[in-house]
C-alpha cells in the first residue's frame, strides 16, 4: 500500500488517473464508487454498467458525479470517453468493447451473466477485477485460463476474504514461513436460513435477502475458501471443512489442528465459527528454523509449531482501489487459481426436493453449498453449487442429501455449463 499511494498520487499530479468500468450498482458498487470519487487520487470512474438506470444514476448523484452521460452505444460512450465524460449504460458491450477503460470491475455476483462478461473482456482485451467469489469458486480456473491465453489479467480482489487471506498468506510466505491453513473468522453459520428468514437483516443492511443468505447458510465461505484453495493447491480436510466452534482468540486454537496432518495434505483452508477477531481471517504457519522459532516466540506469537497470523477484518469496497492499483500500475495478481480445481462448492439439499423441482441457486430455499476436494467430487459426479441455479430435479432428494450431475437435468444453452466443461476436459 506504501507504494500504491506514491504511484496513485504521482497519476493524480500528472493528470493521468487509472480509468475503471463498474460492472454493476449494487451495496459494495455504490461503496467502490463513493470511494474511487471521494477519496482514492489516480483514479475515475469513467463507466457503470447496470440493468437499469435508476440505480447507478441515484448514485453518481449521492456521490457527486454530476457530468455524466447515459449512452447506448460504443460510439456514444467513445465520444463521452474522449470528452472526459462518464457514462451509465445497460449496453455490457459499452464496457467490454469500448477502447480507453484501464480495467474492468465486476461488482455483481452472478454466475452466468459474469461468465459472459469474462469471456467478453478477455476477448476485447480488458483486464478484469472481480468481486465475484461465486465465479471464481465454480470458473476460476478456466477463465484465468482464458486470461492468460488472451494476453489479459483476471483477478479476484482484495475486500472480501480470499484476496484480504491471500495477502497474509503472501505476507507470512516471504518471511520464509510454511502456511499450513488459511481461515475464515465466521460470526455464525446455520445451512438451513432461508430469503424469508433474512430478510429483515437484508433489509437493514440495504441488500438482497438472496445475498444475506448467502453468507448465513455458508455457502459463501465455502466459494471464498475454494478460490483459496485453488489459488494456493491447499485442501480441506473433510467435505464440509472442520469448521471448529469456538469463543477463544484464534491465536488460542492451533492446537485443534494436527500438523502432520496439514503437512501430508499440502495445508488445507478452513473456518471457524464465533471466535475473536471476527469477522477476520488467519493463516497458520509453522518454520523449523530455530532463530525464527525463538523470535517469534519473542514476539508473543507463542513456541509453536504452528504460530498465528491473522487479519481482524475485510474492508469490503475500501480495498478495491488497491486491487485496481495493483493489477494496472504493478501487474499483480491478487488471487487466481494456480491450475484446476483443488476445492470444488458442491450441491446439497436444504430440504427434501421433490422430482420436477427447479433449484433456485445460491441464497435460496432449496439447496447450499459445501466444499469437498476435487478429486472426489469429480469421482462421485457432484453438482457444483454454481451451476444448480435452474436446474430441473430428476429425482426426489433428501434433506441434506448430495446432489450429482445425474440428479438434475441443466438448463439448455449456458455458457456457465460449457466453461465447466472445458475446465474438466483442459485440467483432468
Amino acid at each position: 500500500m506504501i507504494i500504491i499511494d506514491n504511484a496513485l498520487n504521482k497519476r493524480e499530479k500528472e493528470g493521468n488517473p487509472i480509468k475503471i468500468g463498474i460492472i454493476g450498482a449494487g451495496e459494495m458498487a455504490k461503496g467502490l464508487i463513493n470511494q474511487v470519487t471521494k477519496f482514492t487520487p489516480g483514479m475515475k470512474v469513467m463507466a457503470t454498467f447496470n440493468r437499469s438506470l435508476e440505480r447507478p444514476k441515484k448514485i453518481y448523484d449521492i456521490v457527486g458525479i454530476k457530468n455524466y452521460k447515459i449512452v447506448e452505444t460504443v460510439a456514444e460512450f467513445q465520444k463521452a470517453f474522449d470528452a472526459d465524460i462518464p457514462v451509465i449504460t445497460q449496453n455490457i458491450e459499452v464496457l467490454t468493447h469500448g477502447e480507453g477503460l484501464d480495467i474492468l470491475v465486476d461488482m455483481t455476483g452472478s454466475i452466468e451473466f459474469s461468465a459472459k462478461l469474462a469471456i467478453a473482456a478477455f476477448t476485447h482485451n480488458k483486464d478484469l477485477l472481480s468481486f465475484n467469489a461465486e465465479l471464481d469458486g465454480t470458473l476460476g480456473p478456466i477463465l484465468k485460463y482464458k486470461a492468460d491465453k488472451a494476453g489479459v489479467k483476471y483477478s479476484i480482489a482484495e475486500g472480501d476474504q480470499p484476496g484480504v487471506t491471500l495477502n497474509l498468506y503472501r505476507f507470512v510466505k516471504t518471511m520464509g514461513f510454511e502456511p499450513l491453513v488459511c481461515g475464515n473468522i465466521k460470526g455464525m453459520l446455520d445451512e438451513y436460513r432461508t430469503p424469508g428468514t433474512q430478510e429483515n437483516f437484508a433489509k437493514q443492511w440495504g441488500m438482497s435477502p438472496v445475498m444475506a443468505t448467502n453468507f448465513a447458510d455458508g455457502t459463501k465461505v465455502s466459494l471464498e475458501q475454494a478460490c483459496i484453495a485453488n489459488a494456493t493447491g491447499m485442501k480441506v480436510a473433510k467435505r464440509g471443512m472442520l469448521g471448529y466452534e469456538s469463543k477463544e482468540h484464534i491465536d488460542n486454537l492451533t492446537h485443534l489442528y494436527d500438523i502432520d496432518e496439514l503437512k501430508k495434505l499440502g495445508g488445507i483452508v478452513d473456518f471457524v465459527v464465533g471466535a475473536k477477531p471476527g469477522p477476520g481471517v488467519f493463516v497458520y504457519a509453522t518454520t523449523d528454523d530455530p532463530i525464527a522459532v525463538k523470535y517469534l516466540n519473542y514476539g508473543k506469537l507463542g513456541k509453536g509449531p504452528l504460530f498465528s497470523f491473522y487479519i481482524p477484518y475485510h474492508l469490503l469496497f475500501f480495498e478495491i482501489p488497491i486491487s485496481i492499483a495493483r493489477m494496472v500500475d504493478f501487474d499483480d495478481t491478487i488471487i487466481a487459481a494456480k491450475a484446476g480445481s483443488v476445492v470444488e462448492v458442491i450441491t446439497i439439499a436444504k430440504t427434501d426436493l421433490k422430482k420436477g423441482d427447479l433449484i433456485d441457486g445460491m441464497g435460496g430455499y432449496k439447496t447450499y453449498g459445501i466444499c469437498e476436494n476435487s478429486d472426489i467430487a469429480r469421482k462421485e459426479n457432484l453438482l457444483p453449487i454454481g451451476l444448480a441455479g435452474g436446474c430441473k430435479v430428476l429425482n426426489n432428494i433428501s434433506k441434506d442429501q448430495v446432489l450429482t450431475f445425474d440428479d438434475v437435468e441443466l438448463p439448455q444453452g449456458r455458457l456457465c455449463d460449457q466453461l465447466w466443461k472445458e475446465q474438466i476436459e483442459l485440467f483432468s
